[in-house]
């Protein structure tokens, strides 16, 4: 079995070279962490993709929250994924819902067949599901959705402290291979040193970081010191 996966959210290209040196296995790329992370800009991708080798999944977010304001906002986001594909792009993160908590399949088809032929993740928008077994099943029933290879989760909207009991639900069903939770199920929103050693064991094998990675939480830059602390708890 491959060592588990660390993702260390970046702001920048020094976040970058910072998290890839600590021992991240790929790096999340957003703006505006005070919104929670939206889309980076074009400029910022391509310092990033330069700056190292290992995989960088872009966020596709224009405002905080989960739902597309509207028709514009969406061809406008379909327009820039396919600007910093140019730049050299080619992985990214998304999740939309509805206004009734479901999956809002119109929104995810577009961005998808903007991004055709890149892997992504859909994001934390699951944890504010209505129902997330639901959202994952249709989502699988959809087989024009190739790309979609993980899941990033706390398990809750509130955090992987309040989320571990789903969290190990979703693990179990994922080994039994059953439909909707074929993706990879990243744990990510609130995660800390202590919960790790249980999810291993549950085998799970994704972790996503963020203030965890820097000294001092999101007033400082990512530290290679703080990640490489992560690594070594997940081995590798």
């Amino acid at each position: 079995m491959s060592r588990p996966i660390l993702e260390v959210i970046a702001l920048d290209a020094e976040d970058a070279r910072a998290a890839q040196a600590g021992g991240a296995d790929r790096l999340e790329l957003v703006s505006a962490i005070e919104e929670d992370g939206l889309t980076p800009s074009r400029e910022t991708v391509a310092r990033v993709v330069a700056a190292v080798d290992i995989p960088v999944r872009v966020m596709l977010r224009p405002a905080n929250g989960f739902r597309m304001a509207g028709q514009r906002e969406l061809e406008s986001l379909c327009a820039e994924s396919r600007a910093l594909r140019e730049e050299g792009a080619s992985e990214f993160v998304f999740g939309y819902l509805d206004e009734a908590g479901l999956p809002d399949i119109p929104v995810l088809a577009a961005l998808n067949e903007a991004v055709a032929g890149c892997r992504w993740t859909y994001h934390r928008a699951i944890d504010r599901a209505a129902d997330r077994d639901g959202l994952r099943k249709r989502l699988a029933s959809l087989g024009d959705l190739p790309g979609l290879d993980t899941y990033l989760t706390a398990g809750s909207a509130d955090g992987v402290g309040s989320g571990l009991d789903v969290l190990r639900s979703e693990a179990r069903r994922s080994r039994t291979g059953e439909p909707g939770y074929g993706p990879r199920l990243m744990v990510g929103g609130g995660l800390q040193l202590r919960h790790v050693p249980e999810l291993l064991a549950e085998g799970l094998d994704a972790f996503h970081i963020g203030g965890a990675a820097r000294r001092g939480g999101w007033s400082g830059r990512v530290d290679p010191g703080e990640v490489g602390v992560w690594r070594g708890l997940l081995g590798g």
